[in-house]
């Protein structure tokens, strides 16, 4: 409904473009109007001389029957029950008062919806914080997975590090049991592996599992200077990286179809994966070259020749290209739980969260 001040000023702008030349059909447009409509509030008036009312909704309770809806709610018996509870609890006594979303509606007029239990009210956990690498050695993801051995209910424990912006994997170990001793032990010895000091910020993050926080973990990352960084409890999306490559390794053909037999067993195969992994898979989300490759940077070249041959193929045969030749730029940027996806561009310096 157009205030009436809102169609005087509309037509006076319409009579002075139409003064100084433009048509009216053409200034009417501009405006969203029609030229009918704005014939019809000159010679009407500006005012809106539609016949409108306010119905009352038929089946609207009355005051007394909201009353008993709210005195229901506060009896002894379900003060301490939510409108879900209630209504099935009255059915179950032959009595209908009204609907579950008349009650919650009801108790939200009357700042009455809240936690009605003795338990302690759900505390909700903040999405992790967000970062992003631009090269190796900067953001690294860990996890722990279970290997099935040849005794029933008996595991060997995949301890398995991953630089999140090259996805090699620096660093794993096979252990029977999960602890934050051996985490923390695998942790130093990725720090010297990799010749990580001082002047280099890591941040290493992982689920909420008792290894990933335990004491000994947490000291070693603060005398090593790395800065944790921690999944919501029960959320695999948060750690993507690393269940990710936890289902690659499981998956992938070589996978065996029978348990581990020993723990050197179990240790020579992830060894095997991890080569294949780390220097011969050629990842999807990293413009197919290898982790291996693009850690120590080779990757720039490979793709740099990628593209040469690609351009190459379109000066010798231009009419099988419709457009550009495939992008093969390197993949500048890695996000983690990046805060609002939409924000993130769709260009090449933009990965893949798994």
């Amino acid at each position: 409904m157009i205030p009436a001040a809102d169609r005087m000023k509309a037509v006076t702008l319409i009579a002075e473009a139409c003064a100084s030349g433009a048509s009216k059909s053409r200034a009417c447009e501009v405006l969203g109007l029609s030229v009918r409509t704005c014939q019809r509030w000159q010679s009407e008036g500006f005012a809106d001389k539609r016949k409108s009312r306010m119905q009352k909704p038929s089946n609207k309770l009355s005051m007394a029957e909201r009353q008993t809806v709210i005195d229901c709610c506060n009896t002894p018996e379900h003060q301490s029950l939510p409108p879900k509870q209630i209504v099935p609890k009255l059915a179950d006594k032959g009595l209908y008062i009204a609907s579950e979303s008349t009650f919650y509606r009801i108790l939200r007029e009357e700042k009455q919806v809240n936690h009605r239990s003795r338990a302690a009210k759900p505390n909700g956990v903040s999405r992790p914080k967000a970062h992003q690498a631009t090269g190796p050695n900067q953001l690294y993801s860990w996890d722990i997975t279970y290997l099935k051995s040849t005794i029933k209910g008996n595991f060997f424990y995949l301890y398995l590090f991953m630089d999140i912006y090259s996805r090699l994997i620096v660093g794993w170990e096979v252990y029977e049991e999960e602890s934050s001793e051996s985490a923390a032990d695998l942790l130093r010895k990725i720090y010297i592996r990799e010749g990580l000091g001082a002047q280099t910020s890591v941040v290493l993050h992982s689920d909420n599992g008792s290894p990933m926080k335990g004491a000994t973990m947490l000291a070693t990352m603060q005398k090593l200077g790395i800065v944790p960084s921690f999944s919501r409890p029960s959320v695999s999306n948060d750690n993507p990286f690393s269940e990710s490559l936890f289902k690659t390794m499981k998956y992938v053909p070589a996978y065996p179809d029978q348990p581990f037999e020993s723990l050197a067993a179990a240790r020579a195969w992830v060894n095997n994966f991890v080569h294949w992994y780390n220097e011969i898979h050629c990842h999807s989300e990293i413009q197919y070259v290898t982790p291996g490759q693009r850690h120590r940077g080779e990757d720039i070249e490979i793709l740099a020749q990628r593209k040469r041959v690609y351009e190459s193929a379109k000066q010798r045969h231009p009419e099988r290209w419709a457009g550009e030749t495939r992008n093969w730029t390197p993949i500048e940027t890695v996000y983690l739980n990046p805060e609002n996806k939409s924000a993130r561009s769709q260009g090449p310096d933009v990965a893949a969260q798994i």
